[in-house]
This record gives C-alpha cells, structure tokens and sequence, in this order.
C-alpha cells in the first residue's frame, strides 16, 4: 500500500475555533494523546477507530464524533485505505465542561441534522470573508450538541468508584493539574512524588490508571498542542521546540510527527491564511 498524507490546518478568526485541521492518512496510528479542547470529527472517506476511555469506538457513515478536552484517545484507520478527515477544535465557550462525561458515554453522534451543519461550518471556515457565516453555523452546532446530550446530564450514577478507586483518581487528578502546570518548564517522578507525598511508582500507576494514558504521554500530548498553536501564529519550528518544552529540534520533531502525524514544518507549511 503506498502511503499517502495530506495535511491542512489553520487558525480562522471566529471565536471559539482553536484551529482546523483537514488530513488524509492511509496508515498514520495516533498514539493515546490529549486535546486541550473540543474536537469535533467528520469522516469524509474511510473510517476511523479509536479507544475513548477504555472503550473501542468508531465513526461510521454519518456520524459526527465529539471527543472531548482532556481525555486520552487514539485512533487508527479502519478501513485499508486510510479516512479524510475534517476536525475543528472547539474552546469551552461553545462547549462547556459539564458535557465532558455526556460526551465520553457517546462520543459518535448519529445525527443528520449536526452532520450538515458541521458540513456547512466547514466551508465556511474555508472561504475568506465568511467568518459571520462561519459564527452563525457555529452558534447552531453548539446549541444542537447541548440539545443531543442534555438528556445524558439527566440519567443517574455513571460510573461508580470504590474508596481505594476513588483515592488513586484523587492522586491522579493531582498529579494532573501539576503537569499542566509545568507543561514547558516540565517536572521529575521524584520532584512530583516529594509535593504529592506519594511513592513514584503509585504515582504512575494512579495516574495511568485513572486517565489512561502514562504521565509522559500526556505532558507530551500537551507540549504538542502548544507548539501546534505556536507554529499557526507563524513562529519557526526551531524557536516552537525550545517554547513549548522539548529538549530539542529532533525530540520536538518525533513527538510532534507521532501525535500529529506530520513533521512541524510540514504542518507549518500547510497553515495557509484564510481570513
């Protein structure tokens, strides 16, 4: 099979769009990584399958996924050709973080109307000119995202935790918001353990076991979504390495081309001005 890649990706000037970002892959596998934000999903060609929280999903035809910030996922082709995908990444002003857990029961909404509208927002976001377009598309997909997973917010329970469960997601959470706090300055195992007052092992173990994904990966993951907005503002994959954390331009290329499947200039390269 030979491999093929296309890539598109870029900032448009409509509040609460981080970023779209348009690809074709016939073998990339992403690794478990995380999103800052909402990452709203169409599947033109192909398919995809993913894990979301432990659980196998996938995106049949006509399906719009909604992944959301902060929760470990993968993906992969499923079908032998590769997906073309269309994604735009969505800020908690669309969104809010009470449909987190909505979202994860659900991420593969099954809705015609959604569909076109996420279509419709697409083309808007690609022509210049149209950013009151693209807002008003965008006001109707978030208020018709509210209305499909509302009535989630309403069924009892979830999922239930022992004590023991309970205290590990607590340490996990912890050690959580202190790599978000030093997501470019980083931090050393031992360092964590000594301000969690917590064994490193339990640490790692606590942490993968309650977000599923490895205490690098996600630092990593989130390195990777900085240095994605840093080179959409223009800046140059050398000075992105160093300002967004990496040890250097090839430990930045590596990660940026496995979480993204593309090299950092590639990806800068394909960042064309819309509006």
């Amino acid at each position: 099979m030979q491999l093929q890649q296309e890539v598109s990706a870029w900032r448009p000037r409509v509040a609460g769009v981080v970023e779209v970002f348009h690809a074709r892959f016939t073998a990339h596998a992403y690794p478990m990584h995380v999103h800052d934000e909402w990452t709203l999903l169409i599947v033109d060609d192909g398919a995809v399958r993913y894990d979301l929280d432990r659980h196998r999903r996938g995106t049949p035809g006509g399906t719009v996924s909604l992944l959301p910030p902060r929760v470990p996922h993968n993906g992969s082709a499923a079908t032998l050709h590769g997906f073309r995908k269309r994604v735009v990444y969505l800020d908690t002003t669309v969104l809010d973080e009470r449909f987190i857990g909505a979202a994860v029961d659900g991420p593969d909404l099954a809705d015609s109307v959604l569909r076109r509208r996420v279509g419709q927002l697409h083309r808007a976001l690609a022509s210049p000119g149209d950013a009151f377009e693209a807002e008003s598309r965008l006001a109707l997909i978030g208020d018709r995202l509210r209305t499909l997973l509302q009535p989630r917010l309403e069924l009892p329970g979830g999922h239930t935790e022992s004590p023991g469960a309970a205290t590990r997601h607590g340490i996990a959470h912890s050690l959580r918001e202190l790599l978000d706090e030093r997501v470019v300055a980083g931090i050393s195992l031992p360092e964590a353990a000594g301000l969690l007052q917590a064994h490193p092992a339990h640490l790692v173990r606590s942490f993968s076991a309650g977000f599923g994904i490895a205490p690098h990966q996600y630092l990593i993951s989130r390195r990777v979504a900085l240095a994605r907005r840093l080179l959409l503002d223009g800046r140059p994959a050398a000075e992105v390495a160093v300002e967004a954390g990496f040890h250097d331009q090839s430990h930045f290329t590596r990660h940026f081309k496995r979480v993204g499947g593309t090299t950092p200039g590639r990806y800068a390269r394909s960042a064309m001005p819309r509006h």
